[in-house]
């Protein structure tokens, strides 16, 4: 259900809702919507903005203009698709598939592929406000942390406070990895 489908919602208050959603999905104007259903442009605008009542023989001439069944027009929104589609991004030999939509919690969730020539650490490491989370799925993975100079096989997971200096890449192949990086994170370790 979308944080707008509200099972408290009226059905005059829907219907208004998702005339304005039909509307701007489609781009069209309170006149053109207006003139299709044979609507008073001021009374659509009341209609819209319920300062006026909507009446049952409204549905179809509104329907009609927006090019959708009254049922269309009676239900709620459809739910949103929940698959998140966002194409991965490649920079300083790490290949990153975003795994959510947008941060969490202040958290967001990454599938990281480290390429096998990112082997050496850079001459000062770097710190940062947050805290990391990692799961190597596949290859071995070399942290260093602070004076730790770790391999981290796959299957194991590993967490973190990012004011700890830190870096990570590969001991010898490619390495794929799950991760979960606050907003500091994300912008220090996966962005160009």
């Amino acid at each position: 259900m979308q944080a707008n489908d509200d099972p408290g919602e009226t059905i005059d208050a829907r219907v208004r809702r998702r005339l304005r959603e039909l509307r701007a999905e489609q781009g069209l104007t309170l006149q053109q919507v207006s003139e299709r259903a044979n609507i008073d442009i001021s009374m659509l605008s009341r209609l819209e903005s319920g300062k006026r009542r909507l009446a049952l023989d409204h549905i179809p001439g509104l329907a009609a203009a927006l090019g959708v069944s009254a049922d269309d027009l009676l239900r709620g929104a459809p739910p949103v698709d929940p698959r998140v589609r966002t194409e991965p991004a490649t920079y300083d030999r790490l290949t990153v598939w975003p795994l959510t939509n947008r941060q969490v919690g202040g958290l967001r969730t990454v599938k990281v592929r480290i390429d096998p020539k990112r082997r050496k650490p850079p001459a000062r490491l770097r710190v940062h406000d947050g805290h990391d989370w990692m799961y190597v799925v596949e290859g071995r993975l070399r942290l260093i942390l602070g004076d730790q100079d770790l391999v981290i096989e796959p299957g194991e997971a590993v967490e973190f406070s990012t004011w700890m200096p830190h870096w990570f890449g590969v001991v010898d192949e490619p390495v794929e990895l799950l991760a979960v990086f606050g907003a500091h994170g994300e912008r220090t370790h996966l962005s160009p």
